[in-house]
């Protein structure tokens, strides 16, 4: 039970400094972007008129990544174990 604790709490780590690391990049790619306003009315026809729908990440894969994460964190933590002992 222990193992299965410390990979649950493994693959929440490993999420959650996913999560933070994309939120980080998001955010200074933000704050660095720089509008070329001067170059953009020669390009004025590039402009698209028709909404593109995109596809979301269904919730599931979420579930699965959470369960396949902490597989490989207990099986990370027992090769540690039985190497150690």
């Amino acid at each position: 039970m222990k193992v299965v604790l410390q990979a649950i709490i493994g693959s929440i780590s490993i999420h959650i400094i996913y999560v933070v690391v994309m939120m980080l990049v998001g955010y200074i790619k933000t704050k660095n972007y720089k509008p070329g306003i001067e170059n953009a009315w020669g390009k004025v026809e590039n402009l698209q008129n028709q909404v593109e729908c995109v596809s979301v990440t269904p919730p599931h894969f979420y579930v699965l990544s959470f369960l396949g994460v902490s597989v490989i964190c207990g099986i990370v933590i027992l090769s540690y174990e039985k190497l150690m002992s």
